[in-house]
């Protein structure tokens, strides 16, 4: 197969999986043979490797059929390194920096011995937020610049910066790696402020080889510390230094962050922590239980307690594994066996708490609040598009996280007839599908409102 082919295939990739994808994971791609037919490419990493072995590989391959190309299987094999991009690396500088602060001077936050990759338990709503994690761990070239991790309270996002830190460390001990929270950043700011010792806060942050900020949004709004973080982000990815950011929600839904620092952050790889499904809250129970086990070896544990909790508590991890800890140590202070009944009796106030229901009146408050319009102005008469948008989108929230009927919404929504109601929810049903803008701010709200 010639590379003029490979050349068209990838046209038509582009038009397949979208720019965003193409660019990521299918422009690196270099066809290298076809053998017997295989067609091998070379990539970069081994992570890209085994992403596009598992997310594009039949794709890429039922191209190469259309186009007549002598393929049946595809191959993705990393390229050999070659020196120049690993003497490219910043390191004399990085061991010039290291004699005015040593390492355990570093204004970081202290790391949890718990979070580290082995216990972190990998499913399908964090599978790509792991991989990536684990790339920047392994060290060497920096590959994506920022690494930017976004999701709900309780999904992992901590756990892997944490992760990252320890892994770091032990592979390369003389890397300074500083890990600390945006508002911890910020102190740090202004204590420097006061003190006029910016210039040892500007060498503190601009000297370290990892920098690793978690949630970044608490820095939005606040206009002095935006501006050094800005400045400090652009000479830390000058001199090739790895950034790992997290978020509660993605760099262009932070509201009161400056452009130019959302720009940043998304130009490097923006990965989401989906909210955990049903398997992955049971994996997390089954890896907790066992250590608990442990603790207490005499406790007795019936069978279907943690299929039980994995499917009654489902918006939070943190709030599964509290509700976990405390059966254990109610049923080691009481002498029980953890049974269906122990656990209703003393998880009753979490199992209540997680049957709470969504009702219209929040959905309007939310998403009035989200789009910055009166909630008079949403359940009044006003049809002008910048209120009558909002309201279709809370129509469309209320029917599908209540139980609320159509003509119940109506009522709720000023008196409006429920074929109004029923108009608005398929409007915005279509607008999902054309209007990115408009399919963000639903799943973001519907993410907001069932935390």
């Amino acid at each position: 197969m010639k590379n003029d082919t490979w050349g068209r295939v990838k046209q038509q990739l582009l038009e397949s999986v979208g720019r965003n994808n193409f660019a990521n994971w299918i422009e690196p791609l270099e066809l290298t043979k076809v053998d017997n037919g295989v067609a091998v490419f070379s990539v970069p990493t081994s992570f890209m490797a085994n992403w596009v072995s598992r997310n594009f590989a039949d794709t890429i391959l039922t191209h190469l059929k259309a186009a007549n190309a002598p393929a049946s299987r595809v191959e993705f094999k990393v390229a050999a390194h070659q020196p120049q991009p690993a003497s490219s690396e910043p390191k004399p500088a990085a061991a010039a920096v290291v004699a005015p602060v040593e390492p355990a001077e570093l204004p970081g936050a202290p790391l949890d011995a718990r979070f580290t990759f082995d216990n972190f338990v990998v499913g399908k709503p964090n599978e790509l937020a792991h991989a990536a994690a684990r790339r920047v761990a392994e060290g060497g070239p920096v590959t994506f610049n920022p690494l930017f991790l976004y999701g709900g309270v309780g999904l992992g996002k901590t756990h892997l910066m944490h992760a990252i830190a320890h892994e770091t460390r032990t592979r390369n001990p003389e890397l300074r790696v500083l890990y600390l929270s945006a508002e911890q950043f910020m102190y740090r700011f202004v204590q420097a402020l006061r003190d006029r010792q910016m210039i040892d806060f500007k060498q503190i942050f601009r000297s370290v080889d990892v920098l690793m900020v978690d949630d970044v949004q608490f820095i939005a709004g606040k206009d002095s510390t935006q501006e050094e973080f800005f400045h400090t982000f652009n000479a830390l990815v000058d001199q090739g230094k790895q950034i790992i950011i997290s978020a509660d929600r993605a760099p262009g839904e932070i509201k009161n962050l400056e452009d130019r620092i959302k720009s940043r952050l998304q130009c490097g790889l923006v990965v989401d922590l989906h909210p955990t499904d049903y398997e992955l809250r049971l994996g997390i129970l089954q890896t907790k239980a066992e250590a608990y086990r442990a603790q207490y070896p005499g406790l007795q544990f019936a069978d279907g307690v943690l299929e039980f909790l994995a499917h009654r508590i489902s918006t939070n991890v943190r709030v599964l594994e509290g509700a976990l800890m405390r059966l254990f140590a109610f049923a080691s202070l009481v002498g029980r066996e953890i049974t269906l009944d122990l656990t209703q009796e003393c998880l009753a106030d979490i199992l209540k708490q997680s049957d709470r229901k969504v009702t219209v009146e929040e959905i309007q408050r939310k998403v009035s609040e989200h789009y910055a319009i009166r909630l008079s102005d949403m359940i009044g008469p006003k049809r002008v598009r910048s209120i009558a948008r909002p309201r279709q989108v809370a129509m469309y929230l209320a029917k599908q996280l209540t139980s609320r009927s159509l003509p119940e919404i109506g009522r709720r929504f000023g008196g409006r007839d429920h074929t109004t109601v029923m108009h608005g929810v398929r409007r915005i049903e279509e607008l999902k599908g054309t209007d990115s803008q408009i399919a963000d701010d639903v799943e973001m709200l519907r993410r907001a409102l069932e935390a």
